[in-house]
C-alpha cells in the first residue's frame, strides 16, 4: 500500500514528515494537518487542523461530507468536504502547499490485514464475509475507491504527483482527540475507553493516560465481538430500521419498554448473547448470533431466534409494518413484546459497558473516564456509568473516597475520527495538547448575506430582515423575538454560524418550541420532523434551569457539570419537571439535556433567558434542523428543509455579518401567523 500512497507510522516517509513537522514547530512556525474520512467507511470528511508549539492543535474546521452531498452516514469520497476546507484555508491566506501531512482516519494497511483474519479465523462460516463487507461497516464499492485517494485527491486539488496519507490508528485517533479536548487535567491518571462498532484492529481498545502520555494497555483483536455490532444488528433486526439509523430509534423504544432487569420477561435469555470473560472481556456467543459470518440474510442461530423470535430480513426494514412504532401499543398486539425486547437490548448493552469499565477503572487505578467511539453516543448507557461507578463503588474497588468523572466528547463516532488524526500527529510530533473543546461548531463555515439572500428568492418563500445581533442589543432583540413566538406556540428553526459537527444539533442547527406544551412532542414528529412517536425531544437549558429540573449527577466531568453540554448523557427530571416541562420528558423520566453557556453560544443562550421572562423556563425543545436527512449544513438546504416541513413557523437565518433574516412559507401556504407575531411582538416593545 506504500507504493499506492497510504503510509503507516513508523514508515520513512511518516518518520520525515513527523521530523518535518517537529521542526518547523520548534522554529516557533504555524504547522497544517489535514485529517481525512477517505472513502469506504461511513461518515466520510475532512478535518483542517493548525498547530503551534505555543498553543497545541487548534480545530478550524471538521467538515462531514453527509452535510455537503444530502446523503446520510455517507461512504463517498468527501470531495465536497475538501472543497469546502481547501475555500477555507485560501480565505486565512493560505494555500494547498501549506498543508504539511495528510493523516487519515483508519490505519488502512491494519484494517485489510484484520478483515483477511477474522475471514481466516472464522473460516468457513465467514465465507460470505469475502463478498459482504459490509457486515463490519465498511461499503466494498468504496473500498476499492479508498485504495485510489492519493490519486483522486492529486487530481482534485490539481497536484501532478499523488497525495501521500499517513496512516493513523482508528482507535489511537478516537483516543488521544477525546482525551485533549477533555477538561481533565495531566494530573494524574486518566481512563480512556474506545467502545466501537469495529476499528482497524478490534472493536474494543482500552488506554491509560499518565501524566499526559497515552498508553494502550488492551485491544480485543475482534472485529465481530463488539458491542456496537450487538446493538446495531439487534434493533435493526428488531425495530425494522437500517444500520446507523437504527441505534438511536432502538434506545428511544427501550424507554417504553420493562427497564427492569426483575421482571422484563427477555433480559436474562438476551444476556447469554454476550459472554462477559475475565479481565472486562465481552465476547459474542456464536452459538447464538450468526452476525459474525452473515450479519444481514441470517444474523440468528436459532437459540437467538427461540428467544426474539424470527430477524426481520433486509427488504423488510422501514416497512411501516415492521418497524417499531409506539403508536401501535393499543392496536397491535405485539408492539408491547417488541419494547421489551428493546429494552432488555438497552439493560444487556448497558451490563457490557459497565463490565468493560470496572476491569479499566480497577487496573488503572482512575477515577476520570473519557468515553468515545460510536458505543458513547448512547446516552442512557453513558448515564448508568455515572449512576454505577458511586462513592461505593470506589470505596470497595480503590479503597477512597471517590466516584467517576466521565467526559464523553461532543463528536465521539467517526466523525472525529478526522480531527484526531491531526490532533494525534501533532502529539507525535512533540506539540502540546491543545485547549479543551468548549463547542462544537465547526462543520463549514458561517453563511454570508449574500448566500442567504440567494436562497431565499423564490415564489414559494417570504422573507424579511429582523435585526442584528452584531451588538448586545440586536442581539437581545432577535433572541426576545424568537422566545416570543415559541411561546406562542411557534416552531422556529434557528440557523447560525458553523454548524455543529457530530450527529446533535446545539443551537446552530436546531428546531426550537415551546417545552411547556404537551402537544409539541406530537406536533414535531408529525408534522415537522415525520418521524416515529417513540422518539424524544431534547431539553437544552441554562445550568440554572437544569438544576432546577434535572437531578445532574456530580461526576460529570467537573462542578460545572459540563459534560452536559453536548446531549451525551441524559439525566432524570425531577419530579415537578413532567407537569412543568412536558415536551422534554421522556417515557423513563429521562431528558437528553443539553447544557448552554453564555461564552460558547451568545444566541442561543439570550434565547433561553428569553425563554424565561415569557414562558417561566429557561429551557426550549430543541430537536436538529433537518427532515429525513442529514442536519442542514448550506442556506439553500435550510430553505428545502423549510420547503418539506409543514409544521414549520420560520427559520431564523443570521449571516456572518450578524444580520438577521426571517423566512416562512410564502403564496398560498403563508399562515400569516409570523407576520402576526411580528407586529403583535413590536407593539409590546414600543
Amino acid at each position: 500500500m506504500g507504493a499506492a500512497g497510504f503510509h503507516q507510522l513508523g514508515s520513512a516517509f511518516a518518520d520525515a514528515r513527523l521530523a518535518h513537522v517537529r521542526s518547523k514547530l520548534a522554529r516557533g512556525e504555524t504547522v497544517y494537518l489535514a485529517g481525512l474520512g477517505a472513502p469506504g467507511t461511513h461518515n466520510s470528511g475532512l478535518a483542517l487542523v493548525e498547530v503551534t508549539q505555543a498553543h497545541g492543535p487548534r480545530l478550524i474546521v471538521n467538515n462531514e461530507e453527509e452535510r455537503f452531498s444530502g446523503n446520510k452516514h455517507t461512504t463517498e469520497y468527501p470531495k465536497l468536504s475538501i472543497d469546502a476546507a481547501m475555500a477555507t484555508l485560501r480565505s486565512m491566506g493560505r494555500d494547498i502547499s501549506d498543508i504539511d501531512a495528510w493523516l487519515t482516519s483508519w490505519d488502512y494497511p491494519t484494517l485489510a490485514g484484520t478483515l483477511a483474519r477474522s475471514v481466516l479465523e472464522e473460516f468457513p462460516q465467514s465465507f460470505k464475509l469475502m463478498r459482504t463487507t459490509e457486515a463490519a461497516g465498511f461499503d466494498g464499492r468504496r473500498l476499492d475507491q479508498m485504495t485510489r485517494t492519493p490519486k483522486i485527491l492529486a487530481r482534485q486539488l490539481g497536484l501532478a504527483e499523488r497525495v501521500p496519507l499517513i496512516c493513523l490508528p482508528h482507535h489511537d485517533n478516537h483516543a488521544w482527540f477525546s482525551y485533549a479536548a477533555s477538561p481533565f487535567a495531566d494530573d494524574g491518571e486518566t481512563a480512556i475507553a474506545v467502545l466501537d462498532g469495529t476499528g482497524d484492529q478490534g472493536s474494543i481498545s482500552l488506554y491509560v493516560v499518565e501524566r499526559g502520555v497515552l498508553r494502550r494497555i488492551y485491544c480485543n483483536d475482534s472485529m465481530f465481538d463488539s458491542l456496537g455490532a450487538f446493538y446495531s444488528v439487534i434493533s435493526s433486526t428488531q425495530g425494522g430500521w437500517t444500520w446507523l439509523s437504527c441505534e438511536g430509534r432502538y434506545m428511544g423504544a427501550a424507554a417504553w419498554g420493562d427497564m427492569d432487569r426483575a421482571s422484563n420477561p427477555y433480559y436474562a435469555r438476551l444476556r447469554e448473547v454476550l459472554d462477559f470473560g475475565a479481565n472486562g472481556e465481552v465476547r459474542l456467543n456464536r452459538a447464538m448470533a450468526n452476525w459474525y459470518c452473515d450479519p444481514f440474510d441470517h444474523p440468528y442461530q436459532q437459540a437467538l431466534i427461540d428467544i426474539l423470535g424470527e430477524p426481520l430480513r433486509p427488504d423488510q426494514l422501514w416497512n411501516p409494518d415492521a418497524m417499531l412504532r409506539v403508536e401501535d401499543i393499543h392496536h397491535r398486539p405485539d408492539t408491547k413484546d417488541r419494547l421489551d425486547k428493546a429494552a432488555a437490548t438497552q439493560l444487556v448493552f448497558e451490563d457490557a459497558m459497565i463490565h468493560v469499565a470496572d476491569h479499566l477503572l480497577r487496573v488503572s487505578g482512575a477515577n476520570r473516564l473519557v468515553l468515545t467511539g460510536g458505543v458513547a453516543l448512547n446516552a442512557v448507557g453513558n448515564m448508568r456509568l455515572l449512576e454505577h461507578f458511586d462513592e461505593a463503588w470506589f470505596a470497595g474497588a480503590q479503597q477512597r473516597n471517590a466516584r467517576l468523572q466521565l467526559w464523553v466528547p461532543p463528536v465521539p463516532g467517526d466523525p472525529g475520527v478526522t480531527i484526531g488524526a491531526a490532533w494525534l500527529f501533532a502529539h507525535l510530533a512533540g506539540a502540546p495538547r491543545g485547549a479543551p473543546m468548549t463547542n462544537a461548531f465547526y462543520c463549514g463555515t458561517p453563511p454570508s448575506h449574500d448566500d442567504i439572500a440567494s436562497a431565499v428568492v423564490a415564489d414559494d418563500i417570504a422573507a424579511q430582515r429582523i435585526g442584528d445581533i452584531s451588538t448586545p442589543e440586536g442581539r437581545e432583540a432577535v433572541a426576545d423575538l424568537m422566545a416570543f413566538m415559541v411561546a406562542q406556540g411557534g416552531v422556529v428553526a434557528l440557523y447560525q454560524g458553523a454548524a455543529e459537527t457530530g450527529p446533535r444539533a446545539l443551537g446552530h442547527r436546531s428546531i426550537l418550541a415551546n417545552p411547556c406544551d404537551p402537544a409539541a412532542r406530537e406536533l414535531l414528529n408529525a408534522r415537522v420532523k415525520y418521524r416515529e412517536a417513540i422518539r424524544p425531544l431534547a431539553p437544552m437549558a441554562t445550568l440554572e434551569a437544569a438544576r432546577q429540573y434535572f437531578e445532574l449527577l456530580p461526576g460529570a466531568a467537573d462542578g460545572d457539570y459540563n459534560a452536559y453540554n453536548y446531549m451525551v448523557l441524559t439525566a432524570h427530571s425531577k419530579p415537578h419537571a413532567r407537569g412543568k416541562i412536558p415536551a422534554v420528558i421522556h417515557a423513563d423520566g429521562t431528558g437528553r439535556i443539553q447544557i448552554v453557556r453564555a461564552e460558547d453560544d451568545p444566541l442561543t443562550y439570550a434565547y433561553l433567558k428569553a425563554l424565561g421572562r415569557h414562558i417561566g423556563v429557561e429551557l426550549s425543545v430543541n430537536t436538529s434542523f433537518n427532515v429525513a436527512g442529514p442536519i442542514a449544513q448550506t442556506p439553500q438546504q435550510a430553505i428545502d428543509t423549510l420547503r418539506r416541513s409543514k409544521g414549520l413557523d420560520v427559520v431564523v437565518l443570521v449571516a456572518d455579518d450578524g444580520t438577521v433574516t426571517a423566512a416562512r412559507h410564502g403564496g398560498e401556504r403563508d399562515s400569516g401567523r409570523f407576520t402576526g407575531w411580528l407586529i403583535e411582538w413590536k407593539s409590546r416593545r414600543s
